[in-house]
């Protein structure tokens, strides 16, 4: 799940907008979330991290393993996610945040916010 960044830099929370199917039905694209900057995560957390790939891209993904220097993440929509199944466990240091909240979806009724 590719992500748009809207307020990056040095503050404390980041709010992303979401592109792609990787996270469905938690997340669909057009989805706005808030995100916590840390790198402290636990299993089942939805975390923004660095593409691995390179591209400078973030992705989130729920966290399904933590070791001490890593972690491995995967989407819930797991035929439509590219994630550790494919390029391995992902450093700390890329993660960017825990997802807190998703305040704006054009596809949830319930979670859409005027």
């Amino acid at each position: 799940m590719l992500l748009i960044a809207v307020t990056v830099g040095r503050r404390r929370f980041m709010r992303l907008e979401v592109e792609g199917l990787s996270m469905v039905p938690v997340l669909a694209p057009g989805d706005r979330v808030l995100v916590l900057r840390t790198d402290r995560v636990t299993v089942g957390d939805l975390v923004a991290l660095v593409s691995p790939d390179g591209d400078g891209s973030v992705l989130v993904k729920r966290v399904v393993g933590v070791d001490r220097s890593s972690i491995r993440v995967e989407g819930d929509n797991t035929a439509a996610s590219r994630d550790s199944r494919h390029f391995g466990p992902i450093p700390l240091s890329a993660v960017i945040g825990r997802v807190l909240w998703c305040y704006w979806s054009p596809y949830h009724p319930a979670r859409r916010r005027s």
